[in-house]
Protein backbone atom coordinates (compact mmCIF):
# COMPACT_ATOMS: atom_id res chain seq x y z
CA UNK A 1 0.00 0.00 0.00
CA UNK A 2 1.06 3.59 -0.67
CA UNK A 3 0.60 6.58 1.65
CA UNK A 4 -1.74 9.59 1.52
CA UNK A 5 -2.32 12.35 4.04
CA UNK A 6 -5.25 13.92 5.89
CA UNK A 7 -5.43 17.22 7.75
CA UNK A 8 -8.49 18.50 9.63
CA UNK A 9 -9.41 22.18 9.96
CA UNK A 10 -12.08 23.04 12.55
CA UNK A 11 -13.38 26.58 12.01
CA UNK A 12 -16.70 28.36 12.07
CA UNK A 13 -18.31 31.67 11.09
CA UNK A 14 -16.99 31.63 7.52
CA UNK A 15 -13.49 30.79 8.80
CA UNK A 16 -13.48 33.86 11.08
CA UNK A 17 -13.28 31.76 14.26
CA UNK A 18 -10.73 28.92 14.59
CA UNK A 19 -11.65 26.23 17.15
CA UNK A 20 -8.59 25.55 19.28
CA UNK A 21 -8.56 22.40 21.38
CA UNK A 22 -11.15 20.48 19.34
CA UNK A 23 -10.72 16.71 19.74
CA UNK A 24 -10.41 14.74 16.51
CA UNK A 25 -10.51 10.99 15.88
CA UNK A 26 -9.50 9.45 12.55
CA UNK A 27 -11.12 6.03 11.99
CA UNK A 28 -10.61 3.29 9.41
CA UNK A 29 -13.46 1.74 7.43
CA UNK A 30 -14.15 -0.70 10.28
CA UNK A 31 -14.45 2.03 12.91
CA UNK A 32 -11.05 1.50 14.53
CA UNK A 33 -9.41 4.66 15.85
CA UNK A 34 -6.10 5.30 14.07
CA UNK A 35 -5.33 8.78 15.43
CA UNK A 36 -6.52 11.00 18.28
CA UNK A 37 -5.62 14.63 17.51
CA UNK A 38 -6.20 18.08 19.01
CA UNK A 39 -6.49 21.26 16.93
CA UNK A 40 -4.03 24.12 17.43
CA UNK A 41 -4.74 27.86 17.84
CA UNK A 42 -5.53 28.09 14.12
CA UNK A 43 -8.05 25.24 14.32
CA UNK A 44 -5.78 22.77 12.50
CA UNK A 45 -4.38 19.33 13.19
CA UNK A 46 -1.10 18.11 11.80
CA UNK A 47 -1.34 16.12 8.57
CA UNK A 48 -1.42 12.40 9.37
CA UNK A 49 -0.30 9.58 7.06
CA UNK A 50 -2.80 6.92 5.96
CA UNK A 51 -2.58 3.89 3.71
CA UNK A 52 -3.98 4.28 0.20
CA UNK A 53 -3.89 2.29 -3.08
CA UNK A 54 -1.13 3.10 -5.55
CA UNK A 55 -1.85 6.28 -7.53
CA UNK A 56 -1.60 4.39 -10.86
CA UNK A 57 -5.07 2.92 -10.21
CA UNK A 58 -6.61 6.41 -10.19
CA UNK A 59 -4.99 7.19 -13.54
CA UNK A 60 -6.43 4.12 -15.29
CA UNK A 61 -9.98 4.55 -16.68
CA UNK A 62 -10.38 0.76 -16.90
CA UNK A 63 -9.69 0.06 -13.23
CA UNK A 64 -12.94 -1.15 -11.67
CA UNK A 65 -12.08 -0.90 -7.96
CA UNK A 66 -11.79 2.14 -5.71
CA UNK A 67 -8.49 3.87 -6.45
CA UNK A 68 -8.50 5.48 -3.00
CA UNK A 69 -8.95 4.45 0.63
CA UNK A 70 -11.86 5.70 2.74
CA UNK A 71 -11.63 6.97 6.31
CA UNK A 72 -13.95 8.67 8.77
CA UNK A 73 -13.40 11.59 11.13
CA UNK A 74 -15.18 12.58 14.34
CA UNK A 75 -14.75 16.08 15.78
CA UNK A 76 -15.84 17.30 19.22
CA UNK A 77 -15.38 20.85 20.49
CA UNK A 78 -16.71 22.10 23.82
CA UNK A 79 -19.96 24.00 23.27
CA UNK A 80 -20.33 22.91 19.64
CA UNK A 81 -22.29 20.27 17.76
CA UNK A 82 -20.16 17.13 17.29
CA UNK A 83 -19.52 16.30 13.65
CA UNK A 84 -18.92 12.95 11.97
CA UNK A 85 -17.59 12.90 8.40
CA UNK A 86 -17.73 9.53 6.65
CA UNK A 87 -16.13 7.99 3.56
CA UNK A 88 -13.36 10.55 3.11
CA UNK A 89 -11.32 9.54 0.01
CA UNK A 90 -7.54 9.50 0.58
CA UNK A 91 -5.23 9.19 -2.43
CA UNK A 92 -1.62 8.11 -2.75
CA UNK A 93 0.72 11.09 -2.32
CA UNK A 94 -2.09 13.64 -1.90
CA UNK A 95 -3.02 15.70 1.16
CA UNK A 96 -6.77 15.86 1.80
CA UNK A 97 -7.63 19.05 3.72
CA UNK A 98 -10.94 18.44 5.48
CA UNK A 99 -12.91 21.54 6.56
CA UNK A 100 -15.19 20.91 9.54
CA UNK A 101 -17.62 23.64 10.65
CA UNK A 102 -19.35 22.68 13.90
CA UNK A 103 -22.37 24.73 14.94
CA UNK A 104 -22.42 26.38 18.40
CA UNK A 105 -25.19 24.98 20.61
CA UNK A 106 -26.83 25.65 23.94
CA UNK A 107 -26.16 23.18 26.77
CA UNK A 108 -29.54 21.45 26.54
CA UNK A 109 -29.18 20.84 22.79
CA UNK A 110 -25.78 19.16 22.90
CA UNK A 111 -26.67 15.64 23.91
CA UNK A 112 -29.38 15.46 21.24
CA UNK A 113 -27.41 16.44 18.17
CA UNK A 114 -24.66 15.15 15.92
CA UNK A 115 -24.13 16.28 12.36
CA UNK A 116 -23.23 13.36 10.09
CA UNK A 117 -21.76 14.06 6.65
CA UNK A 118 -21.15 11.45 3.98
CA UNK A 119 -18.92 13.09 1.39
CA UNK A 120 -19.21 10.11 -0.96
CA UNK A 121 -17.04 9.02 -3.84
CA UNK A 122 -15.56 11.41 -6.42
CA UNK A 123 -15.72 10.89 -10.18
CA UNK A 124 -19.05 9.06 -10.31
CA UNK A 125 -20.79 8.24 -13.59
CA UNK A 126 -22.31 11.62 -14.26
CA UNK A 127 -24.40 12.56 -17.28
CA UNK A 128 -23.33 15.28 -19.69
CA UNK A 129 -24.27 18.79 -18.68
CA UNK A 130 -26.31 20.22 -21.49
CA UNK A 131 -28.25 23.45 -21.90
CA UNK A 132 -31.56 22.95 -20.14
CA UNK A 133 -34.71 23.60 -22.09
CA UNK A 134 -37.78 25.12 -20.54
CA UNK A 135 -40.77 27.39 -21.04
CA UNK A 136 -39.41 30.31 -19.02
CA UNK A 137 -38.17 33.51 -20.60
CA UNK A 138 -34.78 33.56 -22.25
CA UNK A 139 -31.98 34.10 -19.72
CA UNK A 140 -30.68 37.61 -19.17
CA UNK A 141 -27.03 38.43 -19.73
CA UNK A 142 -24.91 40.55 -17.41
CA UNK A 143 -22.82 43.39 -18.82
CA UNK A 144 -19.57 42.02 -17.41
CA UNK A 145 -18.13 38.67 -16.40
CA UNK A 146 -18.02 38.73 -12.61
CA UNK A 147 -16.90 36.23 -10.00
CA UNK A 148 -19.84 35.65 -7.63
CA UNK A 149 -18.36 35.66 -4.15
CA UNK A 150 -20.16 33.88 -2.65
CA UNK A 151 -21.92 31.73 -5.23
CA UNK A 152 -25.32 30.39 -4.14
CA UNK A 153 -25.64 26.64 -4.71
CA UNK A 154 -28.95 24.76 -4.59
CA UNK A 155 -28.44 21.31 -3.05
CA UNK A 156 -30.76 19.42 -5.37
CA UNK A 157 -32.53 19.64 -8.72
CA UNK A 158 -33.98 23.10 -9.49
CA UNK A 159 -37.56 22.52 -8.30
CA UNK A 160 -36.65 20.44 -5.25
CA UNK A 161 -37.25 22.23 -1.90
CA UNK A 162 -33.62 21.80 -0.83
CA UNK A 163 -31.24 24.16 0.94
CA UNK A 164 -29.39 26.96 -0.83
CA UNK A 165 -25.86 27.43 0.52
CA UNK A 166 -23.56 30.37 -0.03
CA UNK A 167 -19.99 29.33 -0.80
CA UNK A 168 -16.87 31.39 -1.58
CA UNK A 169 -16.36 30.93 -5.31
CA UNK A 170 -12.85 29.50 -5.09
CA UNK A 171 -13.96 27.03 -2.40
CA UNK A 172 -16.82 26.00 -4.67
CA UNK A 173 -14.45 25.35 -7.58
CA UNK A 174 -12.08 23.27 -5.44
CA UNK A 175 -14.97 21.26 -4.01
CA UNK A 176 -16.55 20.64 -7.41
CA UNK A 177 -13.20 19.61 -8.90
CA UNK A 178 -12.60 17.19 -6.00
CA UNK A 179 -16.08 15.79 -6.59
CA UNK A 180 -15.67 15.37 -10.35
CA UNK A 181 -12.07 14.26 -10.97
CA UNK A 182 -9.12 12.58 -9.23
CA UNK A 183 -6.39 14.76 -7.67
CA UNK A 184 -3.69 12.34 -8.89
CA UNK A 185 -4.22 13.25 -12.54
CA UNK A 186 -1.48 15.09 -14.48
CA UNK A 187 -1.34 18.84 -13.86
CA UNK A 188 -2.45 19.75 -17.40
CA UNK A 189 -5.52 17.49 -17.03
CA UNK A 190 -6.36 19.03 -13.64
CA UNK A 191 -6.12 22.55 -15.06
CA UNK A 192 -8.18 21.76 -18.16
CA UNK A 193 -10.96 20.36 -15.96
CA UNK A 194 -10.76 23.28 -13.52
CA UNK A 195 -11.06 25.72 -16.43
CA UNK A 196 -14.18 23.83 -17.56
CA UNK A 197 -15.66 23.84 -14.03
CA UNK A 198 -14.99 27.54 -13.40
CA UNK A 199 -16.24 28.57 -16.82
CA UNK A 200 -19.39 26.47 -16.53
CA UNK A 201 -20.27 28.20 -13.24
CA UNK A 202 -19.45 31.67 -14.60
CA UNK A 203 -21.66 30.96 -17.62
CA UNK A 204 -24.58 30.18 -15.32
CA UNK A 205 -23.99 33.47 -13.49
CA UNK A 206 -23.34 35.56 -16.61
CA UNK A 207 -26.53 34.38 -18.32
CA UNK A 208 -28.47 34.48 -15.02
CA UNK A 209 -29.68 31.05 -16.08
CA UNK A 210 -31.57 30.27 -12.88
CA UNK A 211 -32.24 33.73 -11.46
CA UNK A 212 -33.94 34.84 -14.69
CA UNK A 213 -36.36 31.95 -14.15
CA UNK A 214 -37.30 33.08 -10.66
CA UNK A 215 -34.95 30.83 -8.67
CA UNK A 216 -32.99 32.19 -5.72
CA UNK A 217 -29.69 30.54 -6.57
CA UNK A 218 -26.91 30.64 -9.18
CA UNK A 219 -26.32 26.93 -9.80
CA UNK A 220 -27.42 23.50 -8.56
CA UNK A 221 -25.34 20.55 -7.40
CA UNK A 222 -27.38 18.16 -9.53
CA UNK A 223 -25.16 16.56 -12.17
CA UNK A 224 -28.15 16.24 -14.47
CA UNK A 225 -28.11 20.03 -14.74
CA UNK A 226 -24.82 21.39 -13.44
CA UNK A 227 -21.77 20.04 -11.61
CA UNK A 228 -21.22 18.13 -8.41
CA UNK A 229 -20.81 20.02 -5.13
CA UNK A 230 -20.75 18.13 -1.82
CA UNK A 231 -20.84 20.14 1.44
CA UNK A 232 -17.98 19.06 3.69
CA UNK A 233 -15.88 17.39 1.00
CA UNK A 234 -12.10 17.61 1.54
CA UNK A 235 -9.95 19.78 -0.68
CA UNK A 236 -6.91 18.11 -2.24
CA UNK A 237 -3.56 19.85 -2.36
CA UNK A 238 -2.92 19.38 -6.10
CA UNK A 239 -6.40 20.66 -7.04
CA UNK A 240 -6.09 23.54 -4.58
CA UNK A 241 -2.78 24.73 -6.06
CA UNK A 242 -4.11 24.57 -9.62
CA UNK A 243 -7.34 26.40 -8.75
CA UNK A 244 -5.42 29.13 -6.91
CA UNK A 245 -3.27 29.67 -9.99
CA UNK A 246 -6.24 29.87 -12.37
CA UNK A 247 -8.58 31.93 -10.14
CA UNK A 248 -10.33 34.61 -12.17
CA UNK A 249 -9.61 33.00 -15.56
CA UNK A 250 -12.21 31.48 -17.83
CA UNK A 251 -12.76 30.14 -21.35
CA UNK A 252 -14.40 32.20 -24.09
CA UNK A 253 -14.49 32.31 -27.88
CA UNK A 254 -12.36 34.94 -29.56
CA UNK A 255 -14.30 38.17 -30.09
CA UNK A 256 -16.85 37.28 -27.42
CA UNK A 257 -17.09 38.22 -23.75
CA UNK A 258 -19.42 35.48 -22.51
CA UNK A 259 -17.94 32.46 -20.72
CA UNK A 260 -18.23 29.50 -23.10
CA UNK A 261 -20.70 26.79 -22.13
CA UNK A 262 -18.13 24.14 -21.20
CA UNK A 263 -20.21 20.97 -21.10
CA UNK A 264 -18.37 17.84 -19.99
CA UNK A 265 -18.80 14.21 -18.94
CA UNK A 266 -16.55 11.42 -17.70
CA UNK A 267 -15.88 10.06 -21.20
CA UNK A 268 -16.08 6.36 -20.26
CA UNK A 269 -19.55 5.34 -19.11
CA UNK A 270 -21.02 8.60 -20.43
CA UNK A 271 -20.07 10.12 -23.80
CA UNK A 272 -20.97 13.67 -24.83
CA UNK A 273 -20.06 16.39 -27.33
CA UNK A 274 -18.11 18.29 -24.70
CA UNK A 275 -14.95 17.59 -22.76
CA UNK A 276 -14.13 14.01 -21.72
CA UNK A 277 -12.70 14.08 -18.20
CA UNK A 278 -10.82 10.81 -18.63
CA UNK A 279 -9.76 11.91 -22.10
CA UNK A 280 -7.92 14.86 -20.57
CA UNK A 281 -5.66 12.38 -18.77
CA UNK A 282 -4.70 10.71 -22.06
CA UNK A 283 -4.05 14.05 -23.75
CA UNK A 284 -2.02 15.38 -20.81
CA UNK A 285 0.15 12.25 -20.90
CA UNK A 286 0.86 13.04 -24.57
CA UNK A 287 2.17 16.47 -23.61
CA UNK A 288 -0.90 18.60 -24.41
CA UNK A 289 -1.16 21.90 -22.53
CA UNK A 290 -4.42 22.83 -20.74
CA UNK A 291 -5.42 25.15 -23.61
CA UNK A 292 -4.59 22.50 -26.21
CA UNK A 293 -6.75 20.00 -24.31
CA UNK A 294 -9.64 22.46 -24.23
CA UNK A 295 -9.30 23.18 -27.96
CA UNK A 296 -9.32 19.43 -28.64
CA UNK A 297 -12.89 19.26 -27.27
CA UNK A 298 -14.23 22.77 -27.84
CA UNK A 299 -13.93 25.13 -30.87
CA UNK A 300 -10.41 25.96 -32.07
CA UNK A 301 -10.92 29.69 -31.47
CA UNK A 302 -11.46 29.46 -27.71
CA UNK A 303 -9.06 31.44 -25.54
CA UNK A 304 -8.34 32.08 -21.88
CA UNK A 305 -9.67 35.39 -20.56
CA UNK A 306 -9.48 36.98 -17.12
CA UNK A 307 -11.80 38.98 -14.89
CA UNK A 308 -10.77 40.83 -11.73
CA UNK A 309 -14.34 41.82 -10.88
CA UNK A 310 -15.31 40.03 -7.67
CA UNK A 311 -18.65 40.72 -5.99
CA UNK A 312 -18.63 41.66 -2.30
CA UNK A 313 -14.88 42.36 -2.36
CA UNK A 314 -13.83 45.39 -0.30
CA UNK A 315 -11.45 46.47 -3.05
CA UNK A 316 -10.34 44.96 -6.33
CA UNK A 317 -7.01 43.23 -6.71
CA UNK A 318 -4.55 45.91 -7.87
CA UNK A 319 -3.35 43.75 -10.77
CA UNK A 320 0.25 43.52 -9.61
CA UNK A 321 1.44 41.17 -6.87
CA UNK A 322 2.69 42.79 -3.65
CA UNK A 323 6.01 41.60 -2.25
CA UNK A 324 9.05 42.76 -0.28
CA UNK A 325 9.92 46.21 -1.61
CA UNK A 326 6.35 47.17 -2.55
CA UNK A 327 4.88 50.29 -0.97
CA UNK A 328 1.78 52.45 -1.00
CA UNK A 329 -1.92 52.27 -0.34
CA UNK A 330 -2.38 48.62 -1.33
CA UNK A 331 0.32 47.58 1.12
CA UNK A 332 -1.41 49.65 3.82
CA UNK A 333 -4.63 47.80 3.03
CA UNK A 334 -3.22 44.28 3.40
CA UNK A 335 -1.33 45.29 6.56
CA UNK A 336 -4.61 46.52 8.06
CA UNK A 337 -6.35 43.28 7.09
CA UNK A 338 -3.58 41.12 8.59
CA UNK A 339 -3.41 43.05 11.85
CA UNK A 340 -7.16 42.65 12.39
CA UNK A 341 -7.22 38.99 11.34
CA UNK A 342 -4.40 38.12 13.75
CA UNK A 343 -6.69 38.93 16.69
CA UNK A 344 -8.60 35.78 15.67
CA UNK A 345 -5.51 33.94 14.40
CA UNK A 346 -2.71 34.79 16.86
CA UNK A 347 -0.26 32.49 15.06
CA UNK A 348 0.08 35.29 12.48
CA UNK A 349 3.08 37.37 13.63
CA UNK A 350 2.77 41.11 14.28
CA UNK A 351 3.80 43.53 11.54
CA UNK A 352 6.51 45.97 12.59
CA UNK A 353 7.18 47.51 9.17
CA UNK A 354 6.20 51.12 8.60
CA UNK A 355 2.64 51.53 7.34
CA UNK A 356 2.59 51.10 3.57
CA UNK A 357 6.04 49.48 3.42
CA UNK A 358 6.23 45.77 2.56
CA UNK A 359 9.20 44.57 4.59
CA UNK A 360 10.25 41.32 6.21
CA UNK A 361 7.66 41.37 9.00
CA UNK A 362 4.83 41.90 6.47
CA UNK A 363 6.23 39.02 4.43
CA UNK A 364 6.31 36.78 7.54
CA UNK A 365 2.68 37.64 8.36
CA UNK A 366 1.61 36.93 4.78
CA UNK A 367 3.43 33.58 4.75
CA UNK A 368 1.78 32.44 7.98
CA UNK A 369 -1.64 33.54 6.71
CA UNK A 370 -1.07 31.60 3.48
CA UNK A 371 0.05 28.53 5.41
CA UNK A 372 -3.06 28.57 7.62
CA UNK A 373 -5.40 28.84 4.65
CA UNK A 374 -3.62 26.34 2.37
CA UNK A 375 -2.29 28.87 -0.10
CA UNK A 376 1.20 28.75 -1.58
CA UNK A 377 3.26 30.15 1.30
CA UNK A 378 5.58 32.36 -0.75
CA UNK A 379 5.00 35.63 1.14
CA UNK A 380 3.69 37.28 -2.05
CA UNK A 381 0.20 38.76 -2.19
CA UNK A 382 -1.17 37.68 -5.56
CA UNK A 383 -4.84 37.68 -6.50
CA UNK A 384 -5.77 34.55 -4.52
CA UNK A 385 -4.11 35.76 -1.32
CA UNK A 386 -5.55 39.26 -1.82
CA UNK A 387 -9.14 38.03 -2.05
CA UNK A 388 -8.74 35.53 0.80
CA UNK A 389 -7.41 38.35 3.00
CA UNK A 390 -10.33 40.52 1.94
CA UNK A 391 -12.95 37.84 2.67
CA UNK A 392 -11.43 36.94 6.07
CA UNK A 393 -11.20 40.59 7.05
CA UNK A 394 -14.85 41.06 6.09
CA UNK A 395 -15.86 37.99 8.13
CA UNK A 396 -14.01 38.94 11.33
CA UNK A 397 -15.12 42.58 11.24
CA UNK A 398 -18.72 41.56 10.53
CA UNK A 399 -18.76 39.44 13.69
CA UNK A 400 -17.47 42.40 15.68
CA UNK A 401 -20.16 44.64 14.19
CA UNK A 402 -22.90 42.15 15.05
CA UNK A 403 -21.68 41.87 18.64
CA UNK A 404 -21.84 45.65 18.98
CA UNK A 405 -25.32 45.74 17.42
CA UNK A 406 -26.54 43.06 19.83
CA UNK A 407 -25.42 45.14 22.80
CA UNK A 408 -27.22 48.23 21.50
CA UNK A 409 -30.41 46.25 20.75
CA UNK A 410 -30.46 44.65 24.20
CA UNK A 411 -31.44 41.22 22.87
CA UNK A 412 -31.56 39.49 26.28
CA UNK A 413 -32.66 35.88 26.77
CA UNK A 414 -36.49 36.08 26.47
CA UNK A 415 -37.99 35.99 22.95
CA UNK A 416 -40.67 38.53 21.92
CA UNK A 417 -44.26 37.38 22.12
CA UNK A 418 -45.25 38.86 18.75
CA UNK A 419 -46.12 36.62 15.80
CA UNK A 420 -44.40 37.98 12.71
CA UNK A 421 -45.04 37.31 9.04
CA UNK A 422 -44.43 39.00 5.71
CA UNK A 423 -45.72 42.58 5.95
CA UNK A 424 -44.88 42.98 9.67
CA UNK A 425 -42.84 46.00 10.73
CA UNK A 426 -41.22 47.41 13.84
CA UNK A 427 -38.63 46.70 16.52
CA UNK A 428 -39.45 42.99 16.82
CA UNK A 429 -38.68 42.62 13.09
CA UNK A 430 -35.32 44.35 13.69
CA UNK A 431 -34.63 41.81 16.46
CA UNK A 432 -35.61 38.95 14.13
CA UNK A 433 -33.39 40.24 11.33
CA UNK A 434 -30.47 40.70 13.73
CA UNK A 435 -30.79 37.11 15.01
CA UNK A 436 -30.91 35.78 11.45
CA UNK A 437 -27.82 37.82 10.55
CA UNK A 438 -25.87 36.36 13.48
CA UNK A 439 -26.97 32.77 12.81
CA UNK A 440 -26.25 33.18 9.08
CA UNK A 441 -22.56 33.68 9.89
CA UNK A 442 -22.48 30.08 11.19
CA UNK A 443 -24.81 28.42 8.68
CA UNK A 444 -24.24 29.03 4.93
CA UNK A 445 -27.76 27.77 4.18
CA UNK A 446 -29.32 30.83 5.85
CA UNK A 447 -29.19 34.16 3.95
CA UNK A 448 -28.62 37.34 5.95
CA UNK A 449 -31.49 39.82 5.41
CA UNK A 450 -31.17 43.59 5.60
CA UNK A 451 -31.86 44.96 9.09
CA UNK A 452 -34.49 47.53 8.12
CA UNK A 453 -37.40 46.59 10.37
CA UNK A 454 -39.54 45.53 7.39
CA UNK A 455 -40.54 41.86 7.02
CA UNK A 456 -40.26 41.57 3.24
CA UNK A 457 -39.59 38.66 0.90
CA UNK A 458 -35.87 38.65 1.73
CA UNK A 459 -36.58 38.23 5.44
CA UNK A 460 -39.16 35.55 4.72
CA UNK A 461 -36.60 33.59 2.67
CA UNK A 462 -34.18 33.72 5.60
CA UNK A 463 -36.88 32.60 8.05
CA UNK A 464 -37.86 29.66 5.83
CA UNK A 465 -34.22 28.63 5.49
CA UNK A 466 -33.75 28.78 9.26
CA UNK A 467 -36.93 26.78 9.89
CA UNK A 468 -35.74 24.06 7.49
CA UNK A 469 -32.35 23.93 9.19
CA UNK A 470 -33.99 23.75 12.63
CA UNK A 471 -36.43 21.00 11.64
CA UNK A 472 -39.48 23.27 11.92
CA UNK A 473 -42.39 23.72 9.50
CA UNK A 474 -40.99 26.10 6.86
CA UNK A 475 -44.03 28.40 6.68
CA UNK A 476 -42.14 31.72 6.97
CA UNK A 477 -44.17 32.70 10.06
CA UNK A 478 -42.27 33.51 13.26
CA UNK A 479 -44.31 32.17 16.15
CA UNK A 480 -43.31 30.86 19.59
CA UNK A 481 -41.48 27.76 18.31
CA UNK A 482 -39.43 29.68 15.77
CA UNK A 483 -38.59 32.42 18.29
CA UNK A 484 -37.40 29.83 20.80
CA UNK A 485 -35.26 28.04 18.20
CA UNK A 486 -33.75 31.37 17.11
CA UNK A 487 -32.87 32.29 20.67
CA UNK A 488 -31.41 28.86 21.41
CA UNK A 489 -29.05 29.15 18.45
CA UNK A 490 -28.19 32.76 19.23
CA UNK A 491 -27.48 32.07 22.91
CA UNK A 492 -25.40 29.04 21.93
CA UNK A 493 -23.25 31.35 19.84
CA UNK A 494 -22.99 33.91 22.65
CA UNK A 495 -22.02 31.23 25.19
CA UNK A 496 -19.52 29.24 23.15
CA UNK A 497 -17.85 31.15 20.32
CA UNK A 498 -14.33 32.16 21.41
CA UNK A 499 -13.77 35.90 21.60
CA UNK A 500 -10.96 37.41 19.49
CA UNK A 501 -7.72 38.37 21.15
CA UNK A 502 -7.45 41.79 22.80
CA UNK A 503 -6.92 44.97 20.86
CA UNK A 504 -3.27 45.69 21.59
CA UNK A 505 -3.22 48.95 19.72
CA UNK A 506 -1.60 47.41 16.65
CA UNK A 507 -5.04 47.45 14.98
CA UNK A 508 -4.66 51.20 14.46
CA UNK A 509 -2.92 51.92 11.18
CA UNK A 510 -1.59 55.16 9.77
CA UNK A 511 -3.11 56.12 6.44
CA UNK A 512 -1.92 58.88 4.09
CA UNK A 513 -4.84 60.70 2.46
CA UNK A 514 -4.88 60.25 -1.33
CA UNK A 515 -6.41 62.48 -4.04
CA UNK A 516 -10.16 61.91 -4.23
CA UNK A 517 -10.40 60.57 -0.68
CA UNK A 518 -13.19 61.48 1.73
CA UNK A 519 -13.75 60.32 5.29
CA UNK A 520 -16.66 58.20 4.07
CA UNK A 521 -14.56 56.45 1.42
CA UNK A 522 -11.72 55.80 3.86
CA UNK A 523 -14.12 54.43 6.49
CA UNK A 524 -15.74 52.15 3.91
CA UNK A 525 -12.37 50.88 2.67
CA UNK A 526 -11.25 49.88 6.16
CA UNK A 527 -14.66 48.67 7.44
CA UNK A 528 -14.86 51.30 10.19
CA UNK A 529 -16.96 54.45 10.71
CA UNK A 530 -16.47 58.14 10.01
CA UNK A 531 -17.12 58.83 13.68
CA UNK A 532 -14.38 56.41 14.76
CA UNK A 533 -11.85 58.12 12.46
CA UNK A 534 -12.91 61.53 13.74
CA UNK A 535 -12.45 60.44 17.37
CA UNK A 536 -9.05 58.85 16.67
CA UNK A 537 -7.79 62.04 15.00
CA UNK A 538 -9.55 64.76 17.01
CA UNK A 539 -11.56 65.88 13.98
CA UNK A 540 -14.80 67.81 14.41
CA UNK A 541 -15.73 68.01 10.73
CA UNK A 542 -15.15 66.20 7.45
CA UNK A 543 -12.24 68.31 6.20
CA UNK A 544 -9.12 66.29 5.31
CA UNK A 545 -6.11 67.20 3.16
CA UNK A 546 -4.18 65.21 0.56
CA UNK A 547 -0.96 64.01 2.21
CA UNK A 548 -2.44 64.20 5.70
CA UNK A 549 -1.72 61.17 7.92
CA UNK A 550 -4.77 59.73 9.69
CA UNK A 551 -5.00 57.13 12.44
CA UNK A 552 -7.48 54.47 11.29
CA UNK A 553 -8.98 52.21 14.00
CA UNK A 554 -9.71 48.84 12.37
Amino acid sequence: MAIGYLQIQARTAQDAVPLEGARVWVLDDEGNALYHLVTDESGETQAVSLEAPDRSFSQNPNYLGKPYAEYSVMVEAEGFEPVSVEKIPVFDGETAELPVMPAPLQERERSQTMEVLDVGAPAADFPCRQEQEGNAAEPRVLRQVVIPNPITVHLGVPDEPAANVQVPFLDYVKNAAGSEIYPTWPEAALKANIYAIMTFALNRVYTEWYRSRGYEFDITNSTAYDQYYVPGRPVYSSISRAADELYGEYVRRQGQNAPYFTSFCNGTTVICRGLSQWGTVTLASRGYSPLQILRYYYPDDIEIARTNIVTNALSSYPGTALRVGSSGLDVQTIQAYLERIRRNYPAIPAITDASGTFGESTQAAVRKFQSIFNLTADGIVGKTTWYKLSSLYTAVTRLAELESEGTSLGIGTVPPAAVLRQGSRGQDVVTLQYLLNVIAQYNPAIPAPAQDGIFGSETRQAVVAFQRAAGLTPDGIVGAQTWQALYRRYLGIEENVPAPGPDTGTDTIFYIVQPGDSLWLIARRFETTVEAIQRANGLTGSMILVGQTLRIPV
